[in-house]
């Protein structure tokens, strides 16, 4: 059985790249119906990529996850295949942490091939454009039916690279998380999921402090004024800042990794 292919980069959609890697996922696995993320990753920036196919996968098909954020392409990071423990789900990609906080979503790595001199990878082989030559090739192998062992050498997956991210805490009464992400509303990501908040005591309706801005915690925008901070879960049940028609980034100065401190007032 064919599988799906999800396919996120940096590429942006100005070049040719994604369409040539279309191509030759086309030209082997023609059946693989893809699904493109987003190519437009701010380039090299590997933690915004695996932040982004952590929270995103699970609203896709179980299948072949192919991501491209490549700063050291053609220099000594590996590229990779590997399974999850959830059986269904394949990743392809440079071994650079980029893959890894998807994998742990999916119960962790159970299998781990190094992919970089793979059989099916095309000859000759360019130093600089592996998303064409190797990743696409292999995502494609698997999503027609090859083995993960047959894609490359066997490695052990504590070799993957972890990609290591801010931890929010509990200090007194005051939660110390920190800014995942920011979008181009000015929304804050927190790294807070859903099932951490009633461990850290919030509750909708409360009124909370975020770094000396009063704000209410509620459900969405237009609960607040315009031009009003408010705290809220997003879409994918992360804690998140966010200002009714403004930017929580700019009215909190926030930038990637900041922390946020949150009391209950």
């Amino acid at each position: 059985m064919t599988l799906p292919l999800t396919f996120l980069t940096d590429y942006g959609a100005a070049d040719e790249y994604v369409g040539v890697c279309h191509a030759v996922i086309a030209g082997i696995a023609p059946d693989s119906r893809i699904f493109d993320v987003t190519h437009e990753i701010e380039r090299h920036d590997v933690r915004t990529g695996a932040l982004i196919l952590r929270r995103s996968l699970p609203y896709f098909p179980a299948g072949v996850h192919l991501a491209i954020v490549d700063p050291q392409v053609g220099g000594e990071r590996r590229a990779v295949a590997l399974r999850a423990a959830d059986e269904r789900r394949l990743f392809v990609g440079p071994n650079n942490g980029l893959l890894s906080l998807a994998v742990q979503r999916f119960g962790g790595i159970v299998e781990a091939v190094d992919v970089s001199l793979s059989p099916y990878r095309l000859e000759p082989t360019s130093a600089t454009f592996h998303g064409r030559d190797i990743f696409a090739p292999i995502a494609a192998q698997l999503a027609a039916g090859t083995e993960l062992a047959d894609c490359g050498i066997p490695i052990d997956p504590a070799d993957i690279e972890v990609l290591e991210m801010p931890l929010a805490r509990a200090e007194g009464d005051t939660l110390i998380a920190h800014a995942l992400t920011i979008d181009i509303f000015g929304n804050v990501t927190l790294d807070v999921e859903h099932d951490e908040l009633a461990g850290f005591g919030l509750r909708l309706g409360q009124t909370i402090s975020a770094n000396g801005h009063t704000a209410p915690y509620t459900t969405t925008y237009v609960d607040v004024a315009e031009g009003s901070l408010l705290v809220y879960e997003d879409a994918y049940r992360s804690l998140a800042l966010a200002v009714n028609r403004g930017s929580a980034a700019e009215m909190l100065g926030l930038s990637i990794d900041d922390e946020v401190r949150i009391t209950l007032r």
